[in-house]
């Protein structure tokens, strides 16, 4: 970080926070001024502009919402942190939905408070660089996702990461589905001298074979049919910058050779090309495949693996992190409440308990997506285990905040052998209930040509719910 006079201002009521952030801010070649509460912040701040605000928040007299609320009034473009313990994340939620930058709970390593001033510095530069006459609040400034977590398995990946984003190795990132791959693949991006480049990612996976080997290495005008203008590939594109290869286990034999000479030459032939194409990047790739077993069984090259292999960063499964699950939920639920404007809400002891002892196969984006959905249905003042989980029982009616009236909770599963509710249609007759959610399961399904996760979406229910009522079909005899 090389921020030249950039001025912060560092405000804590504990020294000893004080001291530590001044230590390591000014270690930064930056401007670094400290108050130990919030009126003497906005005292400091009226006499001196800074360019970012670390904060905590809990202070006594004038806490740190408080002098976010006032900063904020004065200079809506004003970069602020905040810090907090974990017993105060609700107030780190309120803080983001006044437009915090960022929040980081106590206690936090270093690398972590460096990070997010690296960013918001970045943030605030591109703010200052609008044209002539746009507004901050016209700008789409979006900084990377936060790297989360407590966990010391966790917090070493992110700390090997850190130390050889630098490096011109190419990076091989392992991990389950859903661990976060991409997120610290573009924290590698973004802590690498190259962040000022592009950070070009494309999805080995997604694509089939003939368009995978002109997205990844490019065409000239007239390579093969439809390919009306010349278009460079991923390699060139990244030039300069870092290019993500997601999902490497997926590209095909015949065109991992030539995967292997683009890495090792540091040239690309386009497609129909006369002449190679040289390129500077810096190589990422992910995977959630043993790559060691698909060489011993022959559908990867070996070479290839080496080549790729050079710095293995191996993600660990968020049932391993235990400990960060809570954590990482208090974050999406801070994230979802923010951009849904949403009331803010926490984790019911029920819904807490649920997440510990669940095993969370899909990982952090699991995890995520779950709570995403829970923010825009949870109808009580707490998320509840239902708003995650379709199969909990409404064992208790949740507060919606009516004075009084019946409420119905269309979420109940129908238990077997009870007996099935009329539902009336168009023509006034009466059908069971369970034929019309088969029927809606049958539509979206053929709505979305039999996509399970999309159909899940539209019906509003989790693939695992989907999945079991699709597998109590079959058993009936009922196939879709």
């Amino acid at each position: 970080m090389n921020s030249g006079t950039q001025k912060i201002l560092v405000v804590d009521d504990e020294q000893k926070v004080r001291i530590e952030l001044f230590q390591a801010l000014i270690k930064q070649d930056l401007a670094v001024s400290v108050a130990e509460d919030g009126r003497m912040a906005l005292e400091m701040l009226n006499r001196d502009p800074v360019d970012l605000v670390i904060t905590d928040i809990k202070m006594p007299g004038l806490d740190g919402i408080e002098l976010l609320k006032q900063a904020k009034i004065s200079n809506p473009a004003l970069p602020v942190v905040v810090m907090t313990g974990f017993a105060t994340v609700d107030s780190a939620i309120a803080a983001m939905k006044l437009g915090a930058f960022d929040y980081i709970l106590k206690p936090f390593p270093m690398e972590a408070m460096l990070e997010a001033v690296t960013r918001a510095l970045a943030s605030a530069q591109s703010l200052s660089a609008l044209p002539s006459g746009m507004s901050p609040g016209m700008a789409r400034v979006t900084p990377s996702r936060a790297i989360i977590g407590q966990d010391s398995a966790w917090l070493k990946v992110v700390a090997k990461a850190k130390a050889v984003a630098s490096s011109t190795a190419t990076v091989l990132i392992l991990g389950e589905s859903g661990t976060g791959k991409e997120v610290l693949a573009r924290l590698l991006h973004e802590e690498s001298g190259r962040c000022s480049g592009p950070f070009v990612a494309l999805n080995c996976a997604a694509l089939p074979d003939g368009l995978l080997e002109s997205e990844l290495f490019g065409h000239e005008k007239g390579a093969f049919t439809g390919a009306v203008v010349a278009k460079k590939g991923k390699f060139e594109l990244a030039d300069g910058g870092t290019l993500l290869l997601d999902e490497i286990g997926e590209v095909p034999m015949h065109l991992q050779a030539k995967l292997l000479r683009v890495l090792q030459e540091g040239e690309v032939d386009r497609l129909g090309g006369k002449a190679p194409v040289k390129f500077d990047v810096h190589v990422l790739a992910t995977t959630n495949r043993n790559l060691s077993e698909a060489v011993e069984q022959g559908t990867f090259r070996q070479d290839l693996f080496y080549r790729l292999n050079v710095i293995p960063l191996r993600l660990p499964a968020l049932r391993d992190r235990a400990g960060d699950t809570l954590v990482l939920a208090e974050h999406f639920i801070a994230r979802y409440c923010a951009q849904y404007k949403k009331p803010v809400k926490g984790l019911s002891p029920r819904a807490r308990q649920r997440c510990l002892d669940y095993g969370w196969p899909g990982n952090v984006r699991e995890l995520e997506n779950m709570i995403e959905r829970a923010v825009l249905l949870s109808r009580g003042r707490e998320i509840e285990a239902w708003d995650l989980w379709d199969e909990e029982d409404e064992t208790v009616e949740p507060d919606t905040g009516d004075a009084g009236g019946d409420s119905c909770s269309i979420g109940q599963e129908l238990r077997p052998g009870a007996a099935s509710p009329q539902f009336a249609v168009g023509n006034g007759s009466m059908v069971p209930l369970r034929e019309v959610e088969r029927q809606m399961i049958r539509q979206a399904l053929l709505q979305t040509d039999n996509n399970r996760t999309h159909a899940a979406k539209m019906l509003g229910i989790s693939v695992r719910t989907l999945r079991n009522k699709l597998n109590e079909y079959r058993s009936q005899g009922i196939e879709f």
